[in-house]
């Protein structure tokens, strides 16, 4: 049985982007009934694989009070922006008012099955490469701080069983588009595949997660019931560095590994990511249900996904 079939009634996930659509994919695909909101329209259209998308500033009260006695959701998953580092690193008040402003509107819902919100590594300093749910936070960017802000403020306030769900750098399949992708993996795929150079810091180590092994968890996590922590950590079991991935990419895509080009990542725009963007947690498996949910080493998932970036 899917987590979903044991669920009851509307999910509103918030936020469109690259983790949100997937969130969304899934649950639809489990037999909930789903509404993406964003104030700008997803790249692909909700209604291809089941959900619905309707408009929605996630900063203004009157217009999420509105969403909410519209779509009259059992459970809400807040993936809402600005997400980008470098942005909010340049307006760092603009991203820390947007976090809270959504987070406030959301957090008092009663009612709910649960409240999620998916969160970050960058809540930490990147002086560790084991951060758990114990360890002490100090925001390495203002994107970490922003969401921290919004984490505070949501358990505080919940009315609902709410969780925070941190996530380590989340990748998967994006179509070639226009050039411009959300997702570490499909930058560099996308490159290698045409025999372009990647410039990848050798300095900057995470734990990279798969964004269907992140939407399963969630999925799981909304069930109704107890023993879900009201913090939770979700990386993948392998620590590597941007350059040793994106070689694994290479390699899976049969591209040749000198493409890529190891950089410190202090000369360009990962100069505000911390060293170590690595999660581990000690609580995820006590989660009912988690046994069954595998989350993917890089080695694996990229063989998996090179067919869909080479139309093999």
């Amino acid at each position: 049985m899917s987590a979903e079939e044991t669920g009851r009634g509307p999910v509103l996930v918030v936020g469109s982007g690259f983790v949100g659509s997937g969130i969304a994919r899934r649950l639809a695909a489990g037999g909930r009934a789903v509404t993406l909101a964003s104030r700008g329209r997803p790249g692909r259209p909700p209604e291809a694989y089941g959900a619905r998308w309707t408009s929605l500033d996630a900063t203004d009260p009157v217009a999420c009070a509105g969403v909410v006695a519209e779509v009259r959701p059992r459970a809400v998953v807040l993936v809402h922006g600005p997400s980008d580092v470098t942005w909010c690193e340049a307006h760092p008040a603009e991203a820390a008012g947007a976090h809270t402003a959504a987070t406030a509107s959301f957090a008092e819902l009663p009612g709910l099955e649960r409240l999620v919100m998916i969160s970050t590594d960058n809540v930490f300093d990147g002086g560790s490469a084991r951060n758990t749910e114990t360890s002490p936070t100090a925001p390495a960017n203002a994107y970490g701080t922003a969401k921290l802000r919004a984490e505070e403020l949501l358990l505080a306030r919940a009315v609902s069983p709410a969780t925070v769900l941190r996530v380590s750098l989340v990748y998967g399949h994006e179509p070639a588009g226009g050039g411009k992708w959300l997702n570490f993996f499909a930058s560099c795929a996308h490159r290698l595949v045409r025999g372009e150079p990647v410039d990848a810091p050798d300095d900057q180590w995470t734990t990279p997660v798969l964004v269907e092994d992140v939407a399963e968890v969630t999925a799981l996590l909304l069930r109704p019931g107890g023993g879900v922590p009201e913090l939770l950590h979700l990386g993948g079991p392998e620590r590597i560095s941007r350059a040793g991935w994106a070689r694994e990419i290479a390699r899976a895509l049969g591209a040749p590994e000198e493409l890529v080009r190891p950089v410190p990542r202090a000369s360009g725009r990962y100069a505000s990511r911390p060293e170590n963007s690595c999660l581990t947690s000690t609580r995820l498996t006590s989660v009912p249900g988690m046994d069954g949910v595998p989350v993917r080493d890089p080695a694996t998932a990229a063989a998996a996904l090179a067919a869909s970036f080479t139309g093999g």
